[in-house]
C-alpha cells in the first residue's frame, strides 16, 4: 500500500481542487486553464514519487527529504492561491441569465487576471522542483529500490553449461546441420516447445559449437523480449561484434546504430 504522509495528504487535497477549478463553473481564462492543466499533470507525477518516499522514510537521504519538504510547502502555497480565487469568484448561479452572467464576468475580471499572474509564478516553482527531481535522479533511485526486479529466465541459460540434459546431442546435430548446409541464404531456425525444456540452453550450445568453428566472421548472442528495445538490441550486437571498436556505442542514437550495424555486417557471414 502506498504510504500516506503530510506531503501526500496535502497533494491529494490540492489535486482535487485543481480538478474542480477546471470545471466550467469557474470559467477560467484560456491561458490559465492550460497552466492549471500543466500543474495537475506535473503534481500528479510528483504525488507518485511522494508516495514512494513515504514508504521508505527511514532510507531517505538529505536530498530526497529536502525535495519532499519543498514540494509539500509548494502544494500548500498553490492550495492557498486556489482557495482565495474560489472564494472571490464564488460558485454563483449555475445557469445565470445573460445580463447577470456578464455583470459577474466584469466584476471578477481582475480576480481572473490576478490568478493568472500567481499561477505563472507557482508554475515556475513547480518546474524548478521537477527539474531538481530529475537532477537528483529521485525517480530512478527510489523507484528501482521499491520495484520488484523481473529477470528474464533465459539470461541464466545463456551463460549455463550443458550438464546432464537428456537427449541433447541429437537436437544439437540436427540444428547444426540446418545452419551449416552450405547455403548462402539467410536462415531462421525456430526452436519451439513448452517452458523448462531447455530451448535456450540448446540454442546456446549450438551457437557455441558453430561459433568456435571459424565459419562466421561475426557472431552475437542477444535475448529479445516481447517488448522489443531496438536501441538496446543494436548496442548489444555491436558490442559483441567488436567490443573495442564500438565501446562508445552506448551513447549513440538509433540512426547511427542502424548505420554502423549495416556497415559492419555488409558482405560478411554472420551468426546470431
Amino acid at each position: 500500500m502506498a504510504g500516506v504522509s503530510v506531503g501526500t495528504g496535502a497533494m491529494n487535497s490540492l489535486l482535487g481542487k485543481l480538478t474542480a477549478l477546471l470545471s466550467d463553473e469557474y470559467n477560467l481564462l484560456k491561458s490559465v486553464r492550460k497552466e492549471i492543466q500543466f500543474l495537475e499533470r506535473e503534481l500528479g507525477a510528483m504525488r507518485v514519487l511522494l508516495e514512494r518516499l513515504a514508504d521508505m522514510e527511514k532510507k531517505l537521504d538529505g536530498l530526497a527529504k529536502g525535495w519532499r519538504d519543498r514540494v509539500r510547502d509548494l502544494s500548500f502555497d498553490i492550495e492557498d492561491c486556489i482557495d482565495r480565487f474560489m472564494d472571490r469568484l464564488g460558485s454563483g448561479d449555475p445557469r445565470p441569465k445573460f445580463m447577470k452572467r456578464t455583470a459577474r464576468m466584469l466584476k471578477t475580471l481582475w480576480a481572473r487576471h490576478d490568478i493568472a499572474t500567481q499561477i505563472k509564478e507557482l508554475k515556475a516553482r513547480v518546474m524548478e522542483e521537477s527539474e531538481r527531481r530529475d537532477r537528483y535522479k529521485l525517480d530512478e533511485s527510489y523507484y528501482s529500490a521499491t520495484k520488484p526486479v523481473q529477470i528474464d529466465p533465459r539470461i541464466t541459460a545463456i551463460h549455463e553449461e550443458v550438464k546432464g540434459l537428456v537427449a541433447m546431442d541429437g537436437p544439437m546435430k540436427h540444428l547444426t546441420a540446418l545452419l551449416m548446409d552450405g547455403s548462402k541464404d539467410l536462415k531462421v531456425v525456430p526452436i519451439v516447445g513448452s517452458g523448462g525444456l531447455g530451448k535456450t540452453t540448446l540454442a546456446m550450445e549450438v551457437y557455441r559449437k558453430i561459433g568456435s568453428g571459424g565459419d562466421f566472421q561475426c557472431q552475437a548472442c542477444v535475448s529479445v523480449s516481447r517488448t522489443l528495445d531496438l536501441v538496446k538490441l543494436l548496442k548489444d550486437i555491436l558490442s559483441q561484434v567488436d567490443k573495442d571498436a564500438y565501446k562508445g556505442c552506448q551513447s549513440w542514437e538509433m540512426e547511427q546504430l542502424i548505420r554502423e550495424t549495416k556497415q559492419i555486417l555488409t558482405g560478411k557471414s554472420t551468426e546470431q
